[in-house]
């Protein structure tokens, strides 16, 4: 049996960060990240952004002291809060004294193997020796993912079909006009967008696919890239008996219903004080920030999770930041320098600003953090730019 002051489990970015953390805190401790992965960790961002614009792989690899070992291709199959042990699926058993959970999500699979899925490196390496032969690849879904992979690849000279059943994309976070405009600016750049359409069914071909939509006409590709959202991996937790609901939950200082069990990142259920609700995150801000202050209240700091993280994104000339809630459902009030191309949109309840997306508007975070924080109302000009 392997000994433990920390073990942690998922080799993400909360991990890392957790771990580096700790290190700072007890250089001394044992450390032991187990992931499934065959890498060790990385930063995820830059498999849909930076990578696609010249960046190298040893930009992706995190610092980890030399008191972290780091346990590739070895999954976690078992917790037993009791015993303090995690069992491995090569049969070995794990003792912690404290435990990090940060196990992420796993992708939606509906169609099965053979498509990418696009979480990990290795999806990135497969996409693009694609890429790099010209082939034709085709995007299924129209959001964060699918615009960000679908953007990379068309500006790397890749033929491009975008499809999913909303009416443009970003459709589920941006306003209709604002959707409706960045469409027509994917296909002036000759992505082949067609919306208002799902997958019904998936045939390969040797090396090649072909896809049946619910309109009828099949299309051939030479990869499938599905960005569909994760389902947060919540099993590990569950089977011992942590607490889950859309994820593990976790209190203000990010330990679970077992108070020498932490966790962080995507998984993660936490009431998030600025907006004065539970949500779950799936981006890197929240990953990084999260596993560190989890990783230094595991040394023993008691501090409150009282962040708003933010998110951001690339698509061809046009970039965002964003916090809270953006959903297009949601009351929305704009402000354009030049529509569609500068502005802030503010997304409301009852005329409350509960998210800010910063359309092509830079080092105004804090600024929207501080308006969701503060309960503010939404009026032209509440941040200024």
């Amino acid at each position: 049996m392997a000994y433990w002051n920390y073990l942690l489990i998922g080799g993400g970015m909360a991990s890392a960060a957790a771990a580096q953390a700790i290190s700072q805190h007890q250089p001394s401790s044992s450390i032991a990240i187990l992931t499934a992965e065959p890498h060790p960790p990385y930063k995820r961002p830059p498999l849909s952004k930076a990578l696609w614009k010249g960046a190298s792989l040893d930009e992706l690899w995190f610092t980890l002291n030399g008191n972290v070992q780091v346990h590739t291709a070895c999954r976690a199959i078992e917790l037993n809060l009791e015993a303090h042990t995690v069992l491995d699926e090569r049969g070995e058993t794990h003792h912690y004294k404290k435990l990090l959970l940060a196990t992420g999500g796993t992708p939606r699979t509906p169609w099965g193997e053979g498509i990418i899925y696009f979480r990990t490196l290795d999806d990135y390496e497969q996409l693009r020796s694609v890429a790099d032969r010209g082939g034709h690849v085709l995007v299924i879904g129209g959001g964060f993912i699918g615009s960000e992979i679908a953007a990379a690849l068309a500006s790397n000279g890749v033929a491009v079909t975008m499809l999913f059943p909303e009416e443009g994309i970003g459709a589920r976070m941006f306003p209709t006009a604002l959707s409706r405009f960045l469409t027509e600016q994917y296909r002036a750049r000759g992505v082949t967008v067609r919306t208002g359409e799902t997958l019904a069914h998936l045939e390969r071909h040797g090396s090649r696919w072909r896809a049946f939509t619910n309109s009828g006409p099949s299309l051939e590709a030479d990869a499938v890239v599905a960005g569909l959202g994760i389902e947060p991996a919540t099993q590990l937790a569950s089977n011992a008996g942590l607490t889950i609901d859309n994820g593990i939950v976790v209190d203000e200082y990010l330990r679970t219903s077992h108070p020498d069990v932490y966790a962080a990142g995507d998984v993660v259920n936490f009431y998030c004080s600025p907006l004065g609700e539970r949500i779950r995150v799936e981006h890197e801000d929240n990953a990084l920030t999260q596993g560190a202050i989890a990783g230094e209240n595991m040394t023993g700091s008691a501090h409150r999770y009282e962040y708003l993280p933010m998110f951001y994104s690339d698509l061809f000339e046009f970039g965002y930041e964003a916090v809270g809630l953006l959903d297009s459902r949601l009351e929305i009030v704009e402000d354009w320098r030049e529509p569609y191309r500068e502005g802030v949109v503010y997304y409301c309840r009852e005329g409350i600003v509960r998210g800010v997306l910063l359309w092509n508007v830079w080092e105004r975070v804090e600024a929207a953090r501080q308006l969701i924080a503060g309960r503010e109302r939404a009026a032209a000009g509440a941040i200024e730019w």
